[in-house]
């Protein structure tokens, strides 16, 4: 794919049927027909098939089924990249894998590193291990899942992305860390950072409210929806944005080196 200056990446902030696949994709399906302007990636919520469930060996699907299927299918008829995480077995194992599947059938997965001990996942899913940057467009994306968004370390910078990007199951009671903690990992790594949460209750009476939003390299928010109802909003972001700031600023060229284990 060519590089492209601009990048529209559009959040699609919803409920979701509680441990209802089939009602998601249907649901998911008409909103994203239905977006009205040229995208290029539609970003959905963390276990957008299902909610934020321990119930796996129940609602697990293969690694490339139905719902990859279905994503790819509809990538390829929008003609734009979709992403979000799903809960998939593989090798015996469980996980909460992200999918980033493009219109030409690429399929990208990243399995969430930090399982939410809070609520259980980590007797359920297995963490992942593995770091995914994917070139899409000419731009390097860095996806990851909810609970990871609290770990700066996992996210840091060290690989020139453009954009940080997280999907996510994140309650209203503790909201308020959502909102800073995205502005932060776009601070720090001087990214574009991009969370897509839903709103709604979910089968165990846990409520969500929103807040999906995109900050760019300085930390400002450039999305504009209300912050606590259903939407669909398509964000612009600029490359340009990104090179002239860190070549004016190169905080990243003073970060201390690390390695991760």
């Amino acid at each position: 794919m060519s590089q492209k200056e601009q990048l529209k990446v559009t959040l699609i902030q919803t409920h979701l049927h509680w441990e209802n696949a089939k009602a998601n994709r249907a649901m998911l399906y008409d909103k994203i027909m239905g977006i009205t302007e040229e995208t290029d990636i539609v970003v959905l919520p963390e276990m957008f098939t299902t909610g934020f469930s321990m119930n796996a060996d129940v609602l697990a699907e293969e690694r490339e089924g139905f719902t990859v299927m279905w994503m790819k299918e509809l990538a390829a008829r929008r003609g734009c990249a979709l992403v979000g995480s799903i809960i998939v077995k593989d090798n015996e194992c469980y996980y909460n894998r992200l999918y980033f599947i493009t219109e030409e059938g690429a399929i990208f997965t990243y399995n969430k590193k930090h399982t939410f001990t809070l609520a259980g996942e980590h007797k359920t899913y297995t963490a992942g291990r593995n770091r995914v940057v994917i070139d899409y467009k000419g731009w390097r994306i860095f996806p990851l899942v909810c609970y990871d968004l609290r770990f700066p370390v996992w996210a840091r910078n060290t690989e020139n992305y453009d954009v940080l990007l997280y999907v996510a199951n994140w309650p209203k009671k503790r909201i308020t860390a959502w909102d800073a903690l995205l502005k932060a990992r776009a601070i720090e790594n001087m990214s574009y950072c991009v969370g897509v949460n839903r709103v709604g209750l979910d089968g165990n009476g846990h409520e969500y409210t929103g807040h999906s939003a995109i900050y760019d390299v300085l930390g400002t928010q450039i999305s504009t929806q209300d912050y606590e109802k259903e939407f669909v909003d398509t964000i612009t972001l600029s490359k340009t944005h990104i090179t002239k700031n860190r070549k004016h600023l190169q905080f990243l060229n003073d970060a201390d080196a690390f390695t991760l284990t």
